[in-house]
């Protein structure tokens, strides 16, 4: 075999190992992605039951409820457009912020289920009272301006 063939198979299979070490990467990267939505979003989408996603918003004033168990957490989140029911399961590992309340704004990460409840797996709570995620922030604007050109 001559010396330009050996070169030539040596940079095929480079670009080969190197395709398949970017697909490995991709996709261990899309399957730990998690998009960022607003309640208004999810309704207005068909999103599928098994997508990991966050939602942002506010919690809902009077829907923060405690199971019987102690452990399972129920409220709904809200952009003050749309709002979707949430079920969090508590754990050792992702108990529930000191600061989540209702009110307050709050991101929760999980998947919509079948039944349209937002079954979450973690909840993230504003750390201070000039916080808010961008994501909540931009969803709560857009509504309340949606919701005056309603209102007019």
């Amino acid at each position: 075999m001559k010396r330009r063939h050996k070169r030539i198979i040596f940079i095929v299979c480079c670009l080969g190992a190197l395709g398949f070490a970017a697909w490995l990467v991709f996709r261990a990267l899309g399957d730990n992605l998690a998009f960022s939505m607003s309640p208004t979003e999810i309704m207005a989408k068909k999103v599928s039951a098994n997508r990991v996603l966050r939602v942002g918003g506010l919690v809902e004033k009077g829907t923060l409820k405690r199971d019987n168990d102690g452990l399972t957490l129920r409220f709904a989140v809200t952009d003050t457009a749309n709002t979707i029911p949430v079920v969090y399961k508590e754990t050792a590992s992702h108990p529930v912020p000191d600061l989540f309340k209702e009110g307050r704004g709050c991101v929760v990460q999980g998947r919509v289920g079948s039944d349209g409840v937002f079954y979450a797996d973690q909840i993230m709570a504003k750390h201070d009272e000039n916080y808010m995620p961008p994501e909540a922030g931009k969803a709560i604007d857009q509504a309340k301006a949606a919701k005056t050109l309603v209102d007019k």
